[in-house]
């Protein structure tokens, strides 16, 4: 276990990037409260390819629309931040904060509603990362122009 002056300290919202998905400069809140990672993803379908099951889904990025696949990994009953409970597809996927890289449990949701179109979980964070809510951005240098300053 990492001690705490050597882990990872983030604001409360990055860029992040899910290589293997080919996504990068993804904003994400850092979010405590949460326990699961969440990514917006919509035209979700499982399949299977050689006998492993597989879940395809769409993300619009920059203008484009990126069709992901990865293998599926499970399907949970989670529930979002209004309480609601919700059955998502979760993928297993590397995930990158700054120069630290490590594969995460992520469940695919609407995010359409959400200020960002992604959302990492406690679960995530745990023995990696500490969070400084007082400031953002702070694995993603250059992108202080992203909103109001720092902070």
């Amino acid at each position: 276990m990492a001690r705490r002056a050597e882990m990872l300290q983030v604001g409360w919202r990055e860029l992040v990037d899910l290589p293997e998905l080919g996504l990068a400069g993804i904003p994400a809140k850092i979010d405590t409260g949460a326990r699961t990672s969440s990514l917006h993803a919509h035209e979700v379908e499982d399949f299977q390819r050689d006998g492993e099951r597989f879940v395809r889904f769409a993300v619009d990025w920059g203008g484009t629309r990126h069709f992901c696949e990865a293998i599926h990994v499970d399907v949970r009953g989670i529930t979002s931040s209004n309480g609601d409970r919700q059955t998502r597809f979760v993928i297993k996927t590397p995930l990158r904060i700054g120069n630290l890289t490590f594969r995460a449990e992520i469940s695919l949701a609407d995010r359409s509603q959400m200020q960002f179109p992604m959302l990492i979980g406690r679960t995530a964070l745990r023995r990696r990362m500490v969070v400084d809510s007082g400031y953002s951005w702070l694995q993603s240098p250059g992108n202080a122009d992203m909103g109001p300053g720092r902070r």
